[in-house]
């Protein structure tokens, strides 16, 4: 048996697990849509050269052929079970709307009207994120693990069987929530449910009192209930202790004061269900009980039905079965409307997978990655120089709610709140201006320069000095989490030293593997809670967060790698486990030697910036970037990793092709436009219109259309508004990662990097 190795950058100490993401559909899939010698013969009408005469009645006559070719391969790639059962996953409706009218289609040149050309765009827009596109959902983008190993030189692979090695389908939380509201309405169940204080009010005897209100008396009766709705002991029992109240009716005045919640909720989980059918075992009445049961196994059965399907149609009518059973049990509609209060999840139920290859990382692969210890060393000055912020403003908080007396969490919490929407929000952003433009110091790169290679060695003083170690941030800030990519022609090129790196994105404040997704897909999570403990070997106070937030927060990026030692603080309304949670009333925060402490009800005290750990890591996740914002930036690669990819920022209205109807015309002049520019062949596209990004071959008619009315909304929305154009590194033939057919992946490698540098409280 070999030693795993305990990589280590400087002070970054690396896991020895690392997540291997990657697409479920082989890269050279989107290479399909480039038709074979059309674009060398575009390119034969030079800049400047008219588009008529004979010549070019002959290559749009070539161009109509090769389009009619391609919409014959759309229509085998719509045709396909897995891109049909991963459209399913996506968006089911568009199976009956886009892709059923399109298989019907016999396409020719005379019928490729709109409708058709637009199904045609549906099914390659789908098809670039399935095959390019590094996503982590359902068999089209599954989460697979790697290892360091030292028997390994520098990356070994084991395609295991097939591409998938297990499948769960999971509730989305809304769903669950949507049931629980349901049998909250319930009489017959309401008084099995216990009621909770929020977390910020504070109860000191016969008087109440919330953060920036005065102390309000109440009657001893109210008073006796308040102490009493704990989150633990069930409204039936606390009227059972008080025999003279009439506990309901102080109970609803309790919660319209919003004083008191009172109302079936369920910790955020990856398995709310478990936690309702926990809930509904312990209420006595049998009837109601069996009622509540019955509902859950139904709406159970139908997700049992769901991971059962084995084939698209299958899925379909289990998914729809489905959404019918759980309209008929809630009256709720079953897909969310897209809005931007809502996370990611709209469906009821969502699947993940784990990917049977699994990588292997040696020491060679190690050296490589050795810029990154100067990457990762300037972005903790990223996140010291934050914290001081809000050290400093914090701190002012503290002294002038101390003038008045013993400070509770609670009032501290919402007496900083305009510290984080403002001062700490405000810093971000001068700090990630700041940053970028202490690295352009560093790399001199020339005025319209596209290539820059500079060593670590010949950079590290520099870095040293314009980065210095500045203090300690709050304890999340000791993980970073970098996304790297290998771009090799296979597992061989790279065991010969013939490949590059590419870094993806760095991840700042956060352990992104700890997020459910990944948690979940792990065949041993033990492991990854040994490697916590070994990061934490004492306890960590953690802010309770809301089930789920836009796109920041979802059941599916929750951080689960949360200990029984850990403490979790509950500053707003959130639902939690009470057994496991203090709320910050309960709390005080402390100056202890000029350091803010939060000291719990037990006397155990933590730094008080971990309270806003969720807040500083989302305002820093992504601070890092390496160069200032330009109409055009260099490739930047440190000894052999790309550290940043050359990048165009173009106005949208300038892009003439996109306004060309004509389908071979708009084709020449996008190849011209590109030419001008220097773009690539490949490349990621990020527009304000677009909800994600897209890839764009401008070898491929189809991808060219995509573009040119995605650059066509963006200017009409805003004549003044750019779209990113970033090159695609690595390209679809650099993809490494393979299966037990030898098929190829693109693939990118997330590491999580713990900062064991002194300093930081244990």
């Amino acid at each position: 048996m070999t030693e795993d190795l305990v990589p280590s950058l400087g002070r970054w100490r690396l896991w020895e697990q690392f997540a291997l993401r990657g697409a479920g559909f082989p890269a050279d899939g989107v290479l399909r849509l480039a038709p074979p010698g059309l674009a060398e013969a575009a390119d034969k009408f030079g800049a400047g050269e008219p588009l008529d005469g004979p010549e070019w009645t002959g290559f749009a006559r070539l161009f109509a052929d090769a389009a009619v070719a391609t919409a014959h391969t759309l229509q085998d790639i719509a045709r396909t079970p897995a891109f049909r059962e991963a459209v399913a996953w996506q968006n089911r409706p568009v199976l009956a709307s886009g892709i059923a009218p399109f298989l019907r289609w016999t396409p020719s040149a005379d019928s490729r009207s709109s409708m058709p050309r637009q199904r045609e765009e549906l099914v390659a827009h789908y098809w670039q994120r399935f095959c390019v596109k590094n996503d982590t959902i359902g068999f089209f983008g599954p989460v697979g693990w790697g290892r360091w190993d030292s028997a390994t030189r520098a990356v070994a692979v084991d395609p295991g069987a097939g591409l998938i090695a297990e499948s769960t389908v999971y509730w989305a939380t809304w769903g669950i929530d949507a049931l629980a509201k349901t049998l909250d309405a319930d009489p017959d169940l309401r008084e099995w449910i216990a009621p909770r204080r929020v977390p910020f009010l504070i109860l000191d005897g016969d008087r109440v009192r919330v953060p920036g209100r005065r102390a309000q008396p109440v009657s001893a009766p109210t008073a006796a209930v308040l102490a009493r709705c704990d989150g633990v002991r069930p409204a039936r029992e606390i009227a059972a202790e008080l025999p003279g109240t009439d506990v309901p009716a102080v109970l609803a005045d309790l919660v319209a004061r919003r004083w008191v919640v009172w109302h079936l909720e369920l910790p955020a989980d990856t398995h709310p269900d478990r936690a309702l059918r926990a809930w509904l075992e312990t209420v006595g009445a049998p009837e109601p009980r069996r009622r509540g049961l019955a509902a859950l196994d139904r709406l159970e059965r139908g997700r049992a039905q769901v991971a059962a399907a084995r084939d698209v149609d299958a899925l379909v009518a289990a998914l729809t079965g489905l959404e019918h059973d759980f309209t008929e049990l809630t009256a709720t509609a079953a897909v969310r409307e897209k809005s931007a209060s809502t996370a990611p999840c709209r469906a009821l139920v969502y699947s993940d997978t784990r990917r049977s290859a699994t990588a292997r990382l040696g020491p060679a692969m190690l050296e490589a990655l050795r810029p990154l210890r100067l990457l990762m060393d300037s972005a903790a000055w990223l996140t010291a120089e934050l914290a001081a912020t809000v050290r400093e403003e914090t701190g002012r908080v503290h002294d002038r709610l101390a003038a008045e007396g013993p400070v509770d969490l609670a009032s501290f919490w919402f007496a900083c709140l305009p510290v984080l929407h403002g001062a700490a929000r405000a810093r971000a952003a001068e700090l990630q201006g700041e940053f970028a433009r202490r690295w352009q110091h560093i790399l001199a790169a020339p005025p319209d320069a596209r290539r820059v290679t500079v060593t670590s060695d010949g950079i590290e003083t520099a870095v040293r000095e314009r980065f210095p170690a500045t203090g300690d941030a709050w304890t999340a800030a000791r993980y970073l989490s970098p996304d790297v990519l290998i771009a090799a022609d296979g597992t061989d090129a790279v065991e010969r030293g013939d490949f590059a790196l590419v870094l993806g994105e760095l991840h700042l404040a956060a352990n992104t593997l700890g997020a459910s997704l990944f948690t979940h897909q792990h065949p041993d999570v033990d492991e990854l809670l040994r490697l916590t403990d070994r990061d934490h070997p004492g306890p960590r106070l953690m802010p309770l967060l809301p089930k789920e937030h836009r796109s920041r927060l979802s059941a599916r990026v929750r951080h689960t790698l949360v200990r029984p030692q850990d403490r979790q603080v509950a500053l707003a309304d959130f639902a939690a486990d009470p057994a496991r949670t203090i709320r910050s009333a309960d709390a005080t925060v402390e100056n202890r030697a000029g350091d803010l402490v939060v000291r719990l009800p037990d006397g155990s005290s933590f730094p008080a910036l971990d309270v806003f750990s969720h807040v500083l890591t989302t305002l820093s996740m992504d601070l890092f970037q390496l160069l200032p914002t330009a109409d055009h930036t260099p490739r930047v690669t440190l000894d052999r990793l790309v550290v940043a990819r050359e990048t165009w920022r173009l106005p949208a209205a300038d892009a003439e092709f996109a306004e060309e109807k004509d389908e071979a015309r708009r084709f020449v002049r996008a190849r011209r436009w590109r030419t001008r520019l220097g773009l690539p062949r490949y490349v990621f596209v990020v527009s304000p219109t677009e909800s994600r990004p897209f890839y764009v071959d401008f070898d491929s008619p189809v991808y060219v259309t995509i573009l040119a009315k995605a650059l066509r909304r963006l200017a009409r929305k805003d004549p003044q508004g750019t779209a990113v154009f970033t090159e695609m590194l690595p390209t679809p033939e650099q993809s490494w990662l393979t299966d037990a057919e030898n098929r190829r992946y693109t693939s990118e490698l997330r590491f999580v990097a713990f900062d064991t540098s002194a300093g930081y409280p244990e």
